[in-house]
Order: C-alpha cells, then structure tokens, then sequence
C-alpha cells in the first residue's frame, strides 16, 4: 500500500526508531502519545484492519510482540487497546496494537 504511512515507516522512508523489530512486526512509539508510553506494534504485512485479518498465525505472532516489545521498554504492566473501524477510532487502516502505560490520557 504505497500511500499507508505505516507502510511507508516500515518501508524506511522515515527515520523512525523501532524499539523492537522482527520479521513480522514493528514496534516505535506513536507520534502523539496518550499515556507516558505509548507504542504501537505494526504487522508488516499490509492488513486494514482487524476485521481482515485471517491469519491466526499472524495474530498469534503480533501478541507475543507486545510482550517482548513492553519487556524490552521495561513496562510490568500496561494496557493494550485494537482500534477496528473508523467508528472505533483508528485512525490510520493498517492493522496496528497501541501498548500504553503510565498515565492514560485517553
């Protein structure tokens, strides 16, 4: 998807630092945080949205990220949160995990 910014993240067409990467995943910190952490797990692969999603494997895969991904940030306890559809407010349509610890500033 050449026009999805996390996409393009992924792709390297910005600096952006991940703080944890693998072969399935991403993992940086969002650009206008709601907690004092907040990061965003990213699925490589291009996928809209949770609703699209039909791979357990990859599911599978993008939760066990999350835990390596607070680990290595230090978090013992966080919260995870899946925006699916504009109604629920994700904002960019690619598949993405918000990890969110601190102060929530929901």
């Amino acid at each position: 998807m050449s026009e999805c910014i996390f996409c393009k993240i992924i792709n390297g067409e910005f600096n952006t630092e991940f703080v944890y990467e693998d072969e399935y995943a991403v993992v940086f910190k969002d650009i206008n945080p709601k907690a004092d952490t907040h990061l965003l797990v990213v699925p490589r692969k291009h996928v809209e949205s949770l609703n699209e999603l039909d791979d357990e494997v990859l599911l599978g895969k993008l939760m066990m990220t999350v835990k390596k991904a607070a680990k290595a940030a230090g978090l013992k306890s966080y919260r995870t949160v899946i925006n699916t559809g504009k109604e629920a407010g994700q904002e960019v349509f690619h598949l993405h995990i918000h990890i969110l610890a601190g102060s929530i500033k929901l």
